[in-house]
């Protein structure tokens, strides 16, 4: 029996390689000498990075940035097996995994680490580049990441703004003239599966604003300041990123890139089952295991489990979803694929207990639905 395993990471216990692993280990318990498929599965955000590099046998290199908060930071970029490709991760300069909680503050939390690293990258010769924006501790709309680029930001007295959300409401114009020429030579394809606007009720600030620490009384300001910023924006380049869908991708970032770098959008899950050759490995499985953290109706959005669900679906290949925990809304996923989602937690336990346990439970949970499976198949 082939059965293909393409898990996302469980974010704050497991990578997805050690995810595919602890499947691996259930699969080998029920059929010791099947065929497994390990195919670690990223979106756009936090892994996408690693996923990539192991699927085409790249490698990365390590780089100190200023973290969102300005404290020194080790990122890297990844450089893809055509030794041409460059994947820069956000969330490795500019993540959320890089604040302590109560630390958390889109007010002055910064993207100014992100520009470095595509500095980096720019000198040491690479112009095609996979931008993974999923993560983001920001809210800054990628003005620190222009910044560290170049792009002069000015208040009315002619001077250089600080870092982080709150400083654009004091933007009175931008200058290009220093702006990195290099950018205008390179491919850049963003991968992110958001599509909400800049600003508005489905913006940045209000939808992903309180993840990232913001009170309501910040939301107001960031709101306006954002709004700001938008408006110099169209007045420089054109373009207009207030409801521009995806301008709103990791605290307005996506907005960046779509004004000042010539870029297109994909789906990050997409991105990474075209170099993992996840397709071409779906051929002659009897079935797929995938996963994620969290599973719930957002799953539908381009989550790495929609993405290996929509394309087994097209080979009739069933497909079981393993979660941490089920949100609200998981029944409209059985129209795409799925067919059945399952809970890692088995008995009464904390959220930390279950993540320190993920990779047992995970075991556990893949035993038992193989087992499963194949009673009801007959296989």
């Amino acid at each position: 029996m082939k059965i293909v395993l393409a898990p996302d990471s469980f974010k704050g216990s497991l990578r997805a390689p050690e995810v595919a692993q602890a499947m691996e280990r259930g699969v080998k318990r029920v059929l010791p000498y099947a065929e497994t498929v390990v195919v670690p599965m990223a979106d756009g955000g936090e892994g996408t990075m690693e996923s990539l590099i192991a699927a085409t046998h790249g490698q990365r290199v390590d780089i100190l940035v200023n973290g969102p908060l300005l404290d020194k930071v080790q990122a890297a970029y990844g450089v893809l097996g055509d030794e041409e490709t460059c994947v820069v991760e956000m969330a490795s300069a500019s993540g959320l995994c890089l604040v302590e909680p109560n630390k958390l503050n889109p007010l002055i939390a910064t993207t100014y680490g992100t520009g470095e690293l595509i500095h980096q990258a720019l000198n040491d010769g690479y112009r095609k580049f996979i931008l993974a924006i999923g993560g983001s501790a920001t809210n800054d709309a990628g003005v620190g990441m222009l910044q560290a680029l170049g792009l002069k930001v000015l208040d009315k007295e002619g001077v250089e703004i600080g870092y982080g959300g709150a400083e654009l409401s004091r933007i009175t114009a931008i200058e290009m003239h220093d702006f990195d020429p290099r950018i205008a030579e390179c491919e850049f394809i963003i991968a992110t599966d958001v599509q909400n606007p800049l600003i508005g009720a489905d913006g940045a600030t209000k939808v992903f604003g309180p993840q990232k620490g913001a009170t309501p009384d910040m939301v107001e300001m960031l709101e306006e300041a954002l709004s700001t910023w938008a408006d110099l924006v169209e007045i420089k380049t054109g373009v207009q990123l207030h409801h521009k869908a995806g301008a709103g991708a990791a605290g307005g970032i996506g907005g960046a890139f779509q004004a000042f770098f010539p870029s297109k959008t994909r789906r990050g899950v997409d991105i990474v089952m075209e170099y993992s050759g996840l397709i071409e490995k779906l051929s002659g499985a009897q079935c797929v295991f995938t996963g994620e953290g969290q599973i719930d109706v957002q799953t539908t959005s381009g989550k790495t489990p929609m993405g290996v669900a929509e394309e087994a679906k097209k080979l009739r290949i069933p497909v079981f979803a393993l979660a941490g925990s089920i949100g609200k809304g998981v029944d409209a996923l059985y129209q795409h694929g799925f067919t059945s989602v399952h809970s890692l937690v088995n008995e009464p336990m904390s959220l930390q207990e279950s993540m320190e346990r993920g990779a047992e439970l995970l075991e556990m949970l893949t035993e038992q639905v193989l087992r499963t499976f194949i009673a009801s198949s007959g296989q």
